[in-house]
């Protein structure tokens, strides 16, 4: 007899508890909760999960865990990314949920490649020396046992945003560059951070699947590019792509691909719908496939005029979850 699988991903958009702001927390819970309940999932991978300070101890998850109290999550087991000093990051953390085993854990940030040098070229005063381009945040990797003692490799990852990077003496404000050309290399350097990301989780894969080539894999997150933009090509590696039929059974594959194209977007950019919170499987896990949901039916456009977060506190992205009979 099959089992259900749901497995989902939501980011949660600087999901913090802020002292300034006491009722802030109350109020993103209220909204955000049933939204939880709604995934009834059996792994969350979430991103921008903000870390809290208690004093004399070290920073912990103390927001996401008043948002999964009393609920079906509350007991799940919980890893996310960390410092050096074994500690949560202040802002924007990876985290998996799993009602499950996990059998292993680990955070990849430039492990297996090599930080790209790059000399900036609108920069004032002028940069003198190429230096290393690096991304924010590490790659969060964890296998799963399932009580059918399958491994599932769960792999959650936040790509740069296309936000350009700031370029010294290219600015005149937050909001007003001096150039179109320092605008356009900060852009560009941005680009090369979220491929970069890209290219090393596809190296993961790839990593896992030379181990095993039945392996299955799930990677998920807010890759900040649709299924036509170069980092998410760059993770799937199509054969139309590579040209190479020896690789198919390295593909992964879009779950959204079965959610018809009027519904399937997880943001609203300028009043349209943009696709960039994945679930990608690899090929053995289609056998099981069943369906993905995105819960986007109540989502906003926080990028029109007065669109606060106190008018929108809950996220900005529509959660997605994939499901599975296992």
């Amino acid at each position: 007899m099959s089992e259900k699988l749901r497995i989902a991903t939501f980011n949660l958009e600087n999901f913090d508890d802020k002292p300034d702001q006491p009722d802030q927390l109350e109020e993103r819970i209220a909204i955000m909760k049933p939204q939880l309940k709604r995934l009834d999932a059996d792994i969350l991978c979430f991103q921008e999960v903000n870390g809290q300070e208690t004093p004399g101890e070290k920073r912990q998850l103390l927001a996401l865990k008043k948002l999964i109290s009393s609920t079906r999550y509350e007991d799940y087991e919980i890893i996310s990314t960390k410092t050096s000093g074994n500690e949560v990051y202040d802002e924007r953390n990876l985290v998996i949920l799993t009602r499950f085993e996990i059998a292993e854990t680990k955070q990849i940030n430039q492990e297996l490649i090599s930080p790209p040098k790059y000399k900036q070229v609108t920069r004032k005063p002028e940069d003198p020396d190429a230096k290393d381009i690096n991304w924010e945040r590490a790659i969060l990797y964890s296998k799963v046992k399932h009580t059918n003692n399958s491994i599932f490799h769960i792999i959650n990852l936040h790509l740069k945003s296309k936000l350009p990077v700031n370029i010294e003496g290219q600015k005149i404000d937050n909001y007003t560059w001096r150039t179109s050309s320092g605008w356009a290399e900060g852009f560009f350097i941005a680009s090369m951070k979220r491929v970069g990301q890209a290219l090393e989780a596809r190296m993961l894969i790839d990593s896992i699947f030379d181990n095993d080539e039945d392996a299955f894999i799930i990677i998920c997150g807010d890759f900040n590019a649709t299924y036509d933009d170069v980092p998410v090509a760059a993770i799937c590696g199509a054969v139309e792509n590579t040209g190479n039929g020896g690789l198919a059974r390295r593909v992964m594959f879009p779950c959204e691909f079965s959610v018809p194209e009027t519904s399937r977007y997880s943001l609203i950019h300028m009043g349209r719908g943009e696709m960039i919170d994945h679930i990608l499987v690899s090929r053995p896990m289609i056998a099981y496939y069943s369906h993905t949901e995105i819960h986007n039916e109540l989502l906003h456009d926080e990028s029109v005029s007065f669109a606060t977060d106190k008018k929108f506190p809950e996220s900005d992205h529509a959660p997605v979850v994939a499901e599975f009979a296992i």
